[in-house]
């Protein structure tokens, strides 16, 4: 037997994105579809490569007032897969609970949708030995304990898959929403867990029964940034199963982090942002980008970015240049986090507690006997294994001890004057 099924899951068709508050025309209108056009490339998946099966794990729809827009796209894409003999298999989550499922629109007969009660559908059902899809859906939003109870035997010899809507192992960043535990579903003995709700892609156990996450279709706000997409899982006669990722987003989220340490002019930033935008868009398989960026550090531009609208001018400027392109990349925002340069040996003058601290600090790493003794009391923080993976470095050497002694003055001298409103 070989077999191959596509395992997709929360594709939140007709979800709006967050944390952008303003886009032109175009740029809005991409971002509106998103969701459908990653839906379609999903069809477009499965029909490319032949696929037997698509398995939903939930949260087709973003909410229980999912749209009759959404409605009609997921069904005619459903029945593209008929046309080809390709199988569905939908079950229900959160964010579309079968009490909330008002859909007048009926599913073509190549669709099973899982109801309240977990069962087991034969993938063919004219194959006694063929694979089997057991799956369950939420009979409301939140279902907080255990769906797992229900599933039915594995019956030995069919190679059986779990579609089920649920976190794993608490997994943070999630409701615990039908919780349960990896050795929970090892003990089912099934062969395959298609899983949804973490939108995170993870392969959670790669050996039998694998458990795997796909994440989402297509990423929605800035937390949920990369590539995002499905696995297209081929089994063998054996029965393993090989799951493969492919991205079929069509807008992706990045974050840019940029330091303006030694940047002495707008020019400069403008210029050094450019090429990594661009360096966004080259990585991007061709995908639309919405990015925010980061500004961190110290140095002279930190003046002039606290200039009441030099931030808003900068969005304006890089979207100008690359907002307009095929594919673009659109600016959502720029956070400011940087900091006044500092004049080091303007400091060390000065006849205040400044200058007393760095002071200490530069007899500190002179000081041969110092530097030993300093080594000798931090020893046992990087002995200590708790303690140790808080750490950078080590202590090997005089010199490691030097080092951090300049990190720390880093930290203390940039706390102590920005208290003092000094720089």
């Amino acid at each position: 037997m070989t077999f191959r099924f596509v395992h997709a899951a929360d594709l939140h068709l007709d979800s709006p994105f967050k944390g952008i508050r303003e886009t032109d025309p175009h740029v809005a209108d991409v971002l509106r579809r998103a969701t459908f056009d990653a839906y379609a490339r999903l069809i477009q998946l499965c029909l490319d490569r032949r696929a037997d099966a698509l398995l939903v794990a939930g949260d087709v729809f973003d909410g229980a007032d999912r749209s009759l827009a959404a409605q009609v796209q997921f069904v005619r894409g459903l029945a593209r897969l008929q046309d080809a003999g390709i199988r569905a298999f939908i079950c229900h989550g959160n964010h579309d609970p079968l009490d909330g499922w008002g859909a007048r629109i009926p599913m073509p007969s190549n669709v099973h949708q899982f109801g309240e009660s977990a069962e087991a559908i034969a993938v063919d059902p004219q194959s006694p030995s063929g694979p089997v899809v057991c799956g369950i859906s939420y009979p409301t939003r939140e279902v907080r304990s255990s769906l797992l109870p229900g599933f039915p035997t594995r019956e030995p010899g069919r190679f059986t898959i779990g579609l089920l809507h649920a976190n794993v192992d608490a997994s943070p960043g999630h409701e615990a929403y039908a919780p349960c535990t990896l050795a929970d579903l090892t003990a089912t003995g099934y062969d395959y867990w298609a899983l949804g709700h973490v939108h995170t892609r993870t392969i959670v156990r790669d050996q039998a029964p694998m458990v795997v996450y796909p994440g989402n279709t297509q990423g929605r706000h800035p937390n949920e940034r990369g590539p995002r997409g499905v696995y297209v899982v081929d089994v063998d006669e054996q029965g393993a199963a090989s799951p493969a990722f492919v991205a079929v987003d069509t807008v992706r989220w990045e974050q840019l982090d940029v330091q303006i340490d030694g940047l002495h002019d707008d020019s400069a930033l403008f210029s050094g942002l450019e090429d990594r935008v661009g360096d966004l868009l080259t990585q991007a398989d061709g995908r639309h980008v919405v990015y925010r960026i980061g500004l961190q550090g110290r140095g002279a531009m930190h003046e002039s970015l606290s200039r009441t609208g030099t931030i808003d001018e900068l969005v304006t400027q890089l979207n100008a240049t690359w907002a307009s392109r095929d594919p673009f990349a659109f600016c959502g925002g720029v956070v400011d986090a940087t900091r006044s340069e500092i004049d080091r040996e303007a400091l060390l003058d000065g006849k205040d507690f400044i200058g007393d601290f760095l002071a200490l600090t530069d007899e500190v790493v002179r000081d041969e006997g110092l530097v030993a003794d300093l080594r000798q009391e931090l020893a046992p923080l990087y002995e200590n294994a708790r303690a140790r993976r808080y750490l950078e470095g080590s202590l090997a050497r005089q010199d490691d001890v030097r080092d951090l002694v300049a990190s720390a003055e880093d930290v203390a001298l940039g706390l102590l004057v920005d208290d003092e409103g000094g720089g």
